[in-house]
């Protein structure tokens, strides 16, 4: 089932998840609906907050249209090795119409667990180091904006003001 996806400035996308700790039907259940969000938005990445559930779920697909989907389901991630530089354009489903260039590692490797409750390690460069770093972030309560210069940080908040007020007119 397709979920509404929260956006800015919904202060639930600030809120910190919590660690999931039996894998059950219903993380399944869960996992499935984030994937079909994720993919009929669409987008590369989707974390559990940004659909109002507060658990350290993320799934990632990082494949082209032309390539088989390769669907990453992370729960509970943690990055235990990063490096490298990266300054790459950032979008995010929790705030659509807006993008900018963030600074990121340009590899990471992430610990999780997989839907059968295993560890599992990804080791990941470019785009899928990105999107970790961006899905693990949402699970901490930090979006892509909170990265950026405070100058442009502040010029992003005034354009969001606008287009709330143009919504409310409409």
């Amino acid at each position: 089932m397709v979920r509404n996806i929260l956006t800015y400035p919904n202060p639930e996308l600030k809120k910190k998840a919590l660690p999931v700790t039996v894998i059950t039907e219903k993380t399944a259940e869960l996992v499935k609906d984030m994937a079909e969000t994720m993919y009929a938005a669409p987008g590369v990445g989707l974390a559990a907050p940004q659909i109002g559930v507060h658990q350290r779920i993320v799934v990632i697909d990082v494949s082209t249209k032309e390539d088989q989907p390769e669907l990453i389901v992370a729960i509970n991630p943690v990055i235990i090795h990063a490096d490298g530089e990266s300054y790459e354009e950032e979008g995010c489903l929790s705030i659509p119409k807006y993008s900018a260039n963030v600074h990121r590692h340009a590899r990471v490797v992430v610990k999780a667990l997989n839907l059968q409750g295993e560890e599992v390690t990804y080791r990941a460069e470019g785009l899928l180091a990105i999107a970790f770093q961006h899905e693990i972030d949402h699970l901490d309560g930090i979006l892509f904006v909170d990265h950026i210069s405070p100058l442009k940080r502040e010029m992003f908040r005034k354009k969001y003001r606008r287009l709330a007020e143009e919504q409310e007119r409409d």
